[in-house]
């Protein structure tokens, strides 16, 4: 695939992936936290009917960045490290693919809140 229409792919997949929850926010009564979590599953659920890795093979960081790459990583994680170790892997499995955001999660919301005080 040439790189300019990789480019492209990525922006019309991320896109797309962001118009789906600003609708979801507008259309409905949804707060964005449960757009969030609903992204989240929907993501995890195109992993687990193999849809998900394709995608990313597709749009690249268009699939990858959005938040329904972190729902495809648990599923992803907890299916490989259950092949591996049986059920004790589905929870392992989970945490280690996805320690590393969430840690940088952490650590750069602790920073935040170290350097901004919120008004109130």
């Amino acid at each position: 695939m040439d790189i300019d229409i990789t480019f492209l792919w990525a922006f019309v997949v991320g896109g797309l992936i962001c118009v789906i929850g600003q609708l979801m926010m507008d259309l409905t009564n949804m707060t964005p936290a449960h757009v969030m979590t609903s992204l989240v599953v929907f993501g995890a659920i195109l992993d687990g009917l193999g849809l998900y890795e394709p995608l990313i093979k597709f749009a690249g960081a268009g699939a990858t960045i959005p938040i329904t790459s972190f729902g495809n990583a648990l599923v992803h994680g907890a299916m490989a490290e259950a092949h591996r170790s049986g059920m004790v892997g589905i929870i392992t499995g989970i945490f280690e693919v996805t320690s590393a955001g969430i840690s940088a999660a952490i650590v750069f919301s602790f920073l935040a809140a170290l350097l901004f005080r919120p008004k109130g």
